[in-house]
């Protein structure tokens, strides 16, 4: 293999969670005992610095008709809101065109948001179902993969290109990044989402690195990527959705010097030797001890008599059930939100999910899965929190960003 960004084969080996399922192929019963597994490793790049997944399950499997929907949760519903906000605050009357573009627009959520400030939208999305969604609720999606064949079909430019949660999961890079470039108009922003891996590594949230994820980026590594194409970062904050997020705001390379702010969070990277090899060894030797207290603590759980409850079946929170070796004999049940998921069961550990509303007696302790919408959580259920329902967090970001 060579490097995802920058084409050097000087990989080594940074971290590996084992062979473990597609995180996002909800089973079936009929399906279980009939999963095919795969090598989930991070490796760094010694020359670009970029650490990434060696072993590419291929789009086709991942992305033609996934579960996950991005307006379940209220707490991304209003991080879309906060972002298509921001964006016509700062850029509104400052590019030609009011036209956004969404690459991985899922179910449409975030140009709804563009959408209810004038903008012209248009959405990209493998995933038929989300798809079909986006287009009910009258968000113009055209299904496909994004790449440059897609973006020489769609034909004209966008002042915006929105990317979130999707940038780091291209197989077709190279591609989608010239995709980009050819659709962005002189005066574009293009906006990246993106989950930030120097907080990945601080929180210890191992479980966000799934085959979906190929890339992990920092700001550094991802403005090799963008400088590749002929782009490059002008301006990026932190987000605190999922636990640690960048806003990254890019154009046409030459167009916007680099902020103060950008230059600081670059230079916050360099000091703490984010990039570094050393600091993904480092966070590899602390998973085993996590592993070995989170097991402990269902273990004896367990031997109280006591019932314990997964709260949230996101894909995330497979890879952390599948390395920890969780299964229902630890953790009875996931309850989500989302209802496709719906009767099916958690890839690797074969843990039932059912839903949030047919659940008829509260367990006495939650295993929160989905930890990232910690604040929305514990105000959804704080009847039950008083009421002496113990929520366990196995992963506890250190700040809100």
């Amino acid at each position: 293999m060579i490097c995802r960004v920058c084409d050097s084969p000087r990989l080594e080996l940074a971290l590996d969670l084992g062979f473990q399922p597609w995180c996002n192929h909800f089973l079936r019963p009929e399906e279980l005992g009939r999963e095919p597994v795969y090598p989930l490793r991070l490796v760094h790049c010694a020359d670009c610095l970029t650490a990434q997944l060696d072993f590419t399950v291929p789009k086709e499997v991942m992305f033609a008709d996934h579960t996950y929907l991005s307006g379940v949760t209220r707490s991304l519903s209003e991080h879309f809101r906060e972002v298509a906000e921001e964006v016509e605050r700062r850029f509104g009357t400052e590019v030609s065109q009011r036209s956004v573009l969404d690459i991985g627009s899922n179910d449409g959520t975030q140009l709804k948001q563009f959408q209810a400030l004038g903008y012209d939208v248009l959405g990209v999305e493998s995933s038929a179902t989300a798809a079909r969604m986006a287009l009910a609720a009258g968000v113009p999606t055209l299904r496909a993969f994004f790449n440059q064949e897609t973006a020489r079909q769609i034909g004209r430019q966008f002042s915006i290109i929105n990317a979130a949660g999707v940038f780091f999961h291209l197989e077709e890079l190279h591609s989608a990044a010239e995709g980009i470039r050819e659709l962005l108009r002189p005066d574009g922003v293009f906006v990246v989402q993106f989950l930030y891996m120097k907080r990945i590594v601080e929180n210890g949230a191992f479980d966000q690195i799934y085959h979906e994820h190929l890339l992990y980026y920092n700001l550094r590594t991802l403005e090799v990527l963008l400088q590749r194409h002929g782009l490059a970062m002008f301006d990026a904050r932190r987000a605190p959705i999922h636990g640690g997020s960048v806003i990254a705001f890019a154009g046409h390379r030459g167009r916007r010097p680099p902020s103060a702010r950008l230059r600081q969070l670059w230079a916050a990277e360099d000091a703490e030797q984010a990039n570094e090899l050393s600091t993904y060894q480092a966070f590899a030797e602390r998973l085993a001890r996590h592993r070995e207290r989170d097991r402990r603590f269902l273990e004896e759980t367990r031997r109280q008599g006591k019932v314990v409850f997964g709260l949230g079946a996101p894909a995330k929170g497979n890879t952390l059930l599948n390395y920890f070796g969780i299964g229902p004999d630890l953790v009875h049940c996931l309850v989500e939100r989302n209802p496709l998921r719906r009767g099916l069961y958690s890839p690797g550990r074969h843990i039932p999910i059912i839903l949030e509303e047919d659940v008829r007696q509260p367990p006495d302790v939650y295993y929160v899965l989905a930890w990232n919408f910690r604040r929305e959580i514990l105000e959804r259920y704080a009847a039950q929190r008083a009421a002496g329902v113990e929520f366990y967090f196995p992963i506890q970001p250190r700040d809100d960003a």
